[in-house]
């Protein structure tokens, strides 16, 4: 991977972070508890916020200061403008979302319970029209990023043309296969620098048997050739597992009381690529993570709960 930090510790690229990923409109309920199966319930007033995996990263490096493009696809509808304003007041760059005629944005249904843990139904929309041929018509913006963050809301097909395309222009990749896809390939993991998963994914992509190994499944991972890996572990923190490291480095949790945790895992992984992007060691970037991670689920909503530096908790103390 090319290095393009100078002695200063700045960067000469045009941005620190590029985002390729999904953008929804969030509609979110919150419940006193969950109805079961031909049930309804009452919630709360429909809240609708800006949301997507590739949306809330980019929002959340960029408001921690990070020099920010995201590249998505959006409807020509209220909602796409939604995201796009939301994206805009963020600090990042849009100039890359594409607006398609006749599409609607994608969307997230929310509902959040009484403790703040939440289950999501989403309709891609747009998102699933964001193909191989935007990435490709966007290598000087993916050369011009010294870190680029994937997840899995947009078609399987664009996330690996993105890892290449990456690859090929010496750009970092950190990958975030999120929701869980049945399998990756040794290229796509080859090109994660890191994989970013949390306790499920991990356990699913290792292909280890039930229990909690979290340690022994960023091995498996890394054996099965990703550069390195990280294990997000929700309240109890996240492990870092280098390329060269015999064993993963554990970062604890912050203690916060949750209010909602709607996007939380964006939150961190935005985080850490502004930070990997800073010139930070794998380490460092994810106790910075956790720390902005365990922001976020202290307010409610994805994006609009992302702190800035100044409103980061202190980090906890490592055992």
């Amino acid at each position: 991977m090319r290095n393009d930090t100078d002695s200063s510790g700045h960067c000469d690229r045009a941005y620190d972070v590029l985002v390729i990923g999904s953008a929804n409109a969030d509609l979110t309920v919150r419940v006193d508890r969950r109805p079961g199966p031909g049930e309804t319930v009452l919630g709360t007033d429909l809240v609708e916020s800006a949301g997507g995996k590739g949306a809330n990263q980019a929002a959340a490096a960029a408001r921690l200061g990070a020099r920010t493009a995201l590249l998505a696809g959006v409807g020509d509808d209220a909602y796409g403008e939604l995201l796009l304003d939301a994206q805009r007041a963020a600090g990042a760059d849009t100039a890359h979302v594409r607006v398609v005629r006749g599409a609607r944005t994608g969307t997230a249904m929310i509902v959040v319970g009484p403790d703040g843990d939440n289950t999501i139904i989403v309709s891609p929309g747009a998102n699933s029209l964001l193909s191989p041929d935007d990435v490709a018509a966007a290598r000087p913006l993916v050369a011009a990023a010294s870190v680029v963050s994937l997840q899995w809301e947009v078609p399987a097909e664009t996330v690996r043309a993105a890892a290449a395309l990456a690859a090929g222009t010496g750009t970092r990749v950190v990958l975030n296969p999120s929701p869980v896809p049945p399998e990756l390939g040794r290229d796509l993991l080859a090109a994660a620098d890191p994989l970013v998963v949390n306790e499920h994914e991990a356990r699913h992509l290792s292909g280890a048997p039930d229990g909690d190994d979290p340690a022994g499944w960023a091995r498996a991972l890394r054996d099965q050739g990703a550069r390195s890996v990280v294990v997000t572990l929700g309240g109890a923190g996240a492990l870092a597992l280098d390329a060269d490291a015999a064993d993963p480095v554990t970062v604890p949790g912050v203690p916060v009381r949750p209010v909602d945790t709607t996007g939380a895992g964006d939150a961190f992984t935005g985080a850490l690529a502004a930070r990997l992007a800073a010139g930070a060691p794998l380490a460092d970037a994810v106790r910075f993570a956790v720390r902005v991670g365990a922001a976020s689920v202290t307010k409610p909503g994805a994006q609009p709960s992302y702190p800035t530096v100044d409103e980061l908790p202190p980090a906890g103390e490592e055992k």
